[in-house]
């Protein structure tokens, strides 16, 4: 679902990708640097290079990014702490003025999904450098994921006026993604692709660009666009899942477990694990499914931990493959975190699932207020409509649904379209 991976991906992505070397910014200011240091080798040989400089706080600051870029695409926690290490170490070294280290622990809070702190941070950088575009990027990050909207999408404006680049471009497209407005979406999101000029750019892009056409009930085009990312990154787990997505609305199920396979062995992301595991039950592989939903068990067992905030993921899985008073805490506790829209239709699901539908109904709403085009969250508010008994509302609600993408879920599609047909024979 394209709107929780919002964090994720702009997060720990396109954070701000001003080449390295360069010296001035869009406007003639200092150079918008957080990720250049990602584009001028691996993190290993970057520490090489500050083992002879110590002393070179961007070099530091460039680390902690390429670490930030780096955990993104293994899951693994341990790299978000070599980033915090290295970033620290730059303020460290320069504790003033230090407008890289700041966007980046702001960027860095973010990927943790600190949303408080990535916007404590991102202010700091804004006040530090008001031309650097990446702090604004992570400002709007943070806006995003606690609800303030309004904020977020002036955020986005102002850093596509200061840098009209892949990384604000990306964003712009997914402010009008959250608002319903499809085209306007996908015609940005091709214009960041135009202008990126790294692999993962480009993959980053080709897979927003893949999952707006699979999440508006275009899998061939979702398909074509899944493929054109894979040729320049093979393996990137995000393309994969978009690629198996479009497979299995397609029909073809070995070629989609084939991809989701491959991107739970390059990453073992929930949304992977619980994707592969939803699609094996929904062709009656019980076992095969059971295996993914064990994986996911010992991952929250992991979060809880170490006292992480759950995510969307773990809170679905619980409502549906677990126990559904325990997936109401936990989006209890993810709302009051973060109360973006995602978050709020799967606490409402998880409160639907405990049989607590009046509870629900509101944050059903919320999680459509934007009037975004989300095929999941009309079909959980229709379910909470039905429990409550009002058809009219609910045949809407699963005819919107099914009318957005009639392949949104491997089991919830199926169900949505069981649904209508009970509600036309008993009305």
């Amino acid at each position: 679902m394209t709107l929780a991976l919002g964090a994720t991906l702009f997060a720990a992505g396109a954070v701000g990708l001003t080449p390295a070397g360069s010296g001035t910014g869009a406007d003639g200011g200092p150079a918008d640097t957080v990720t250049a240091g990602a584009r001028s080798g691996s993190p290993e040989a970057m520490r090489e290079r500050l083992r002879r400089l110590p002393e070179d706080a961007p070099g530091w600051a460039s680390l902690g990014m390429a670490y930030v870029q780096q955990a993104r695409t293994t899951a693994d926690p341990a790299t978000y702490a070599k980033a915090e290490s290295a970033l620290q170490t730059s303020l460290k070294v320069q504790p003033a003025d230090n407008y890289a280290a700041q966007a980046g622990l702001g960027a860095l809070a973010a990927a943790r999904h600190d949303f408080a702190g990535a916007l404590d941070w991102g202010r700091k950088a804004v006040t530090t450098n008001p031309s650097g575009s990446a702090a604004y990027g992570v400002l709007a990050d943070a806006h995003t994921q606690l609800g303030r909207y309004e904020a977020s999408y002036r955020d986005v404006q102002r850093m596509t006026d200061l840098r009209p680049d892949t990384s604000s471009l990306a964003r712009a497209s997914y402010t009008w993604e959250l608002r319903g407005d499809v085209p306007r979406a996908r015609a940005l999101m091709k214009r960041a692709l135009d202008d990126a000029s790294t692999p993962g750019d480009k993959a980053f892009t080709r897979t927003h660009l893949a999952t707006l056409a699979q999440e508006s009930g275009d899998p061939r085009t979702a398909l074509r666009e899944a493929e054109q990312g894979l040729r320049t990154a093979p393996r990137d787990p995000q393309l994969l899942e978009a690629r198996a997505r479009a497979h299995g609305a397609l029909g073809d199920s070995g070629r989609a477990v084939a991809d989701y396979t491959a991107a739970v062995a390059a990453t073992p992301l929930p949304q992977y694990v619980l994707g592969l595991g939803e699609l094996q039950q929904s062709l009656g592989r019980a076992d095969l499914a059971e295996e993914q939903y064990e994986v996911l068990r010992a991952q929250d067992r992991l979060r809880a931990a170490a006292k992480a905030v759950p995510d969307v993921d773990a809170i679905l899985f619980e409502a549906d493959h677990g126990d559904p008073r325990r997936a109401v805490r936990l989006g209890r506790a993810a709302v009051a975190n973060r109360p973006f829209i995602a978050v709020q239709d799967a606490y409402a699901w998880a409160l639907h699932r405990a049989g607590q539908d009046a509870r629900a109904l509101p944050y059903a709403d919320r999680a459509l207020a934007l009037g975004t085009r989300g095929a999941l969250s009309h079909y959980h508010r229709a379910m909470i409509e039905r429990a409550l008994g009002d058809t009219a509302a609910a045949r809407r609600d699963l005819e919107a649904a099914l009318a957005i993408d009639p392949h949104f879920h491997p089991l919830h599609a199926p169900a949505a379209r069981s649904a209508l047909q009970r509600i036309d024979t008993d009305t």
